[in-house]
């Protein structure tokens, strides 16, 4: 079945990964929960002796859920995911940002010795990683999950309460919350994450951190906040056993097709068809198996290998894919694609996208901060700015075009 390419698919791993965070991370702080609404309570209590009978102690619940209100607005959340038709290069463009680009390499400053432990222990290239975290948590910026991320057991109360097609599923999600509390990895204050449950630096369901994270800096617990220790050495390791990540190799290159085949073949017989890479050096590696992809008509081709589809493992995206692998090339000094996608711009600068939010700001579109973030506020405020100043596609994409109409105060 050919994946979805939407970032707002409502697969499964979507879920896991709480609506594509790269664009739920910006949205706007949480309004104060409401009261009870009927029912609730009758619910909360018989829950109460389900979660006791499967192991979890009182003081959690006490502490958890003895007096938690269920957050009501996860069903909006639900029902109104934003919806932005956005084509590859601009797909990219937003999540192979500027300011991701130069987080990322300020990340590995901080993190040299972990990257270099994870390679050694798991392959796995410090690049994916830090695209990875990049776009699923923002690096971890703690502001992020304080501001712009919602307490977890309100959010799993109200879906377990109330949400009747996946009943079984929130209520075992609330269940495998509880046990991170009880297994003193975090605290309920300190869980907070996307509408569905999704959670941490690497924005994980809580049954993925219980059945798939380790206790990667030795601490006694697997947590996944704080320090990145134990999710970047989790999500190597899921990449490893679930994506079956190819130790020493690169995930693919850009490359001059030719008008080949499709097929998979090695890098030799690739180089043999007359295919080549797209920065003119020598295809490394050429035993492994590489399959090629043109995503576009008249746009870049690649070469991609098995640790492509690796990273696809944990989205199943072709889009999502590319622009994290993308990502991790450039933040380690790579360069930007050779070859344009047909009707493409290029990317703002940090600087550009901090005057575009400053500029909409000052015209009464609200883009919640002026960072050089771009989330579900600034996208919004570029649509509602385009719809008014006639600017056709109205796509909620801020680039050269939209940037050169607020510059001259149309």
């Amino acid at each position: 079945m050919k994946p979805s390419d939407s970032p707002n698919a409502p697969t499964r791993r979507a879920l896991l990964q709480s609506g594509l965070a790269a664009a739920s991370l910006l949205a706007r702080p949480i309004a104060a929960l409401a009261a009870s609404p009927p029912g609730f309570d009758r619910w909360r209590d018989g829950f109460r002796a389900r979660a006791l009978a499967k192991g979890i102690s009182e003081a959690t619940w006490n502490r958890a859920m003895g007096h938690v209100e269920p957050d009501m607005s996860v069903f909006a959340q639900m029902r109104n995911q934003p919806e932005f038709n956005e084509q590859i290069w601009q797909y990219i463009n937003r999540r192979v940002s500027d300011w991701r680009i130069i987080a990322g390499k300020e990340a590995l400053k901080r993190n040299e010795a972990l990257f270099a432990r994870i390679e050694r222990d798991y392959g796995v290239e410090r690049g994916t990683l830090l695209a990875l975290w990049g776009v699923e948590s923002a690096f971890g910026d703690p502001l992020v999950q304080q501001n712009h991320m919602r307490p977890v057991f309100p959010s799993l109360a109200a879906l377990a309460w109330n949400e009747p097609r996946r009943k079984a599923y929130w209520e075992a999600e609330l269940i495998n919350a509880l046990r991170i509390v009880d297994r003193g990895w975090s605290t309920p204050e300190e869980m907070r994450g996307s509408w569905a449950g999704a959670m941490g630096h690497t924005q994980w369901m809580p049954e993925v951190w219980l059945n798939v994270g380790i206790d990667y800096d030795r601490d006694g617990k697997t947590s996944p906040f704080g320090k990145p220790a134990d999710a970047l050495g989790s999500t190597a390791k899921y990449l490893v056993n679930r994506g079956k990540y190819h130790r020493g190799e690169h995930w693919g290159f850009e490359v001059r097709a030719n008008g080949s085949t499709n097929g998979s073949r090695t890098y030799a017989a690739w180089a043999a068809a007359g295919v080549a890479r797209a920065d003119g050096q020598p295809l490394a590696q050429p035993n492994a198996s590489a399959q090629l992809w043109i995503p576009v008509p008249g746009g870049p081709a690649f070469l991609l290998g098995p640790n492509f589809y690796s990273v696809r493992s944990y989205n199943p995206s072709m889009n999502y894919a590319l622009a994290i692998c993308h990502l991790g090339d450039r933040i380690l000094g790579g360069p930007p694609f050779i070859h344009p996608f047909p009707g493409s711009e290029r990317a703002l600068t940090l600087a550009e996208v901090q005057e575009m939010q400053t500029r909409l700001t000052r015209a009464g579109f609200d883009t919640g901060g002026t960072d050089g973030r771009v989330g579900n506020d600034t996208m919004k405020a570029i649509r509602d700015y385009q719809v008014k100043a006639g600017l056709e596609p109205a796509d909620g994409y801020g680039g050269l075009k939209v940037l050169a109409r607020l510059r001259q105060g149309g």
